[in-house]
C-alpha cells in the first residue's frame, strides 16, 4: 500500500480515538474548562484562525456557531497576522488551529498577542509551541500524520465540532449519538471503497482539471479536496463556493469539464442539485455526493449517497470519496501520491 492510502485508513481509528478521549475524564475535563472559559470571560466574538486544512476545519466550525447566534469568523491565519490583527481584542476568543502546532503564521501570531488575549489552541500535538502557550489546548488523537493531511484533517474537524457543540450548549447525549453513527458510516463507506469507487474511476475517466463545489459546511472539506488535488495529484484544481460558481465560473463548464458537488439536505440542498443538472446540460459531467436518495435519468451525473444526515457529520465524511478520486487519480498518472516533493508536511517559513 502506499503511505497514504495507509494513513486514510488509520481515519477510522483516529476518530474513534478522538471521540473517544473526549467521552473519558481528561478529555471531559479540557472541554469544562473551555466552556467555563467561554462563559467567565464574556466574549462577543469568536476569531479561528490557521492556514491550509486547519483553516478549512476553521470555516466549518464558524458556520456551525454563527447558526447558533453565536458570532463567529474563520480567518486565514497569514492574513490575520499581516491585515486582520486589529481585530483581536480582549473581547475576542482566539481559536488558533493547527495539526502539527509549529505552523509559521499561527506562531507568529501567537509570539504578537498582547498578555490580555485568550487564545485557545486545537492541535494534534501536545507538545507543541502552540498547545503550550495557548490557555486551553483541545487535542486531537489523529497520530503522526507523514502524508497530505487525510487523518489529521477530519479527526481535528471533529474537534471543532465538539467544541463548537459545547460552547453552544448542544453537546448532548442525542448529538454524541450523532457522532457514534458518522463513525459507524464514515468506517462502512471507507472499508467499503471497491464497492464504490471503480464507477466513479470509470464516471471521470481522463481529465486534467476537477473543480470541486459546495455551500456552508461541505466548503471546509470542498477546500480539503482541492488541496489534496495539489498536494498529491500535482495538477490544478478549485474549490469554490456554489453561489460564486454561479456567478461567471459556469462559463467554464462544457464537454470534458469535471466536477465534483456536495449536496447535503439543508439549506442549500435545492440550489446544489440544479447546480448539478445545469452543469450536466452544458455537456459537464458531476460527481454528486449527498445524503438523499436522488435518481437520475442523466448520464453525466454520477451519484455518491452518504448516510450522514447531520450536514456538519456529512462534512467530515463527505471527503472520504474526495480522498480516493485523488489516490486513483494519482495513479493512472504515475504518481506515488502524498509525498511532499517542493515542500515539506510543516511549513516553517512565509
Amino acid at each position: 500500500m502506499n503511505k497514504f492510502l495507509d494513513e486514510i485508513f488509520e481515519q477510522s481509528s483516529s476518530l474513534e480515538n478522538t471521540f473517544g478521549f473526549y467521552e473519558n475524564d481528561t478529555g471531559k475535563s479540557l472541554l469544562k474548562r473551555t466552556l467555563t472559559l467561554y462563559n467567565e470571560k464574556k466574549f462577543t466574538e469568536i476569531i479561528f484562525t490557521g492556514m491550509g486544512s486547519s483553516y478549512f476545519t476553521s470555516y466549518l466550525t464558524s458556520c456551525l456557531l454563527n447558526e447558533y447566534g453565536i458570532r463567529s469568523y474563520a480567518i486565514n491565519a497569514s492574513e490575520l497576522l499581516h491585515y486582520h490583527f486589529s481585530l483581536i481584542t480582549a473581547d475576542t476568543l482566539l481559536v488558533c488551529v493547527s495539526q502539527s502546532g509549529e505552523s509559521y503564521e499561527v506562531i507568529k501570531i501567537l509570539q504578537k498577542l498582547k498578555p490580555d488575549i485568550t487564545c485557545l489552541a486545537i492541535t494534534n500535538e501536545a507538545l507543541s509551541p502552540l498547545a503550550q502557550n495557548s490557555s486551553v489546548a483541545l487535542l486531537s488523537k489523529a497520530g503522526h500524520e507523514e502524508m497530505t493531511s487525510s487523518k489529521t484533517y477530519t479527526s481535528i474537524a471533529l474537534v471543532m465540532l465538539i467544541s463548537g457543540w459545547v460552547l453552544a450548549g448542544k453537546w448532548t447525549k442525542e448529538m454524541k449519538m450523532k457522532v457514534r453513527q458518522m463513525i459507524d458510516n464514515f468506517n462502512k463507506l471507507l472499508n467499503g471503497y471497491n464497492n464504490w469507487m471503480p464507477e466513479i474511476t470509470d464516471f471521470l475517466g481522463d481529465y486534467n482539471f476537477i473543480e470541486i463545489i459546495g455551500r456552508g459546511p461541505s466548503y471546509a472539506s470542498v477546500l480539503q479536496g482541492a488541496l489534496m488535488f495539489k498536494e498529491a495529484v500535482r495538477s490544478p484544481s478549485e474549490g469554490i463556493l456554489g453561489g460564486d460558481f454561479r456567478h461567471g465560473p459556469m462559463e467554464m463548464v462544457k464537454e470534458g469539464f469535471r466536477a465534483i458537488i456536495f449536496a447535503p439536505k439543508g439549506k442549500t440542498f435545492d440550489q446544489s442539485v440544479k447546480m448539478a443538472v445545469d452543469i450536466a446540460g452544458f455537456n459537464g459531467k458531476v460527481v454528486l455526493i449527498t445524503n438523499a436518495d436522488l435518481r437520475f435519468s442523466e448520464p453525466n451525473i454520477h451519484v455518491l449517497q452518504i448516510p450522514v444526515e447531520d450536514e456538519y457529520l456529512f462534512a467530515v465524511s463527505g471527503v472520504i470519496p474526495l480522498q480516493f478520486i485523488v489516490i486513483s487519480r494519482a495513479l493512472d498518472l504515475g504518481l506515488k501520491p502524498g509525498y511532499f516533493t517542493r515542500g515539506a508536511k510543516v511549513t516553517k517559513e512565509e
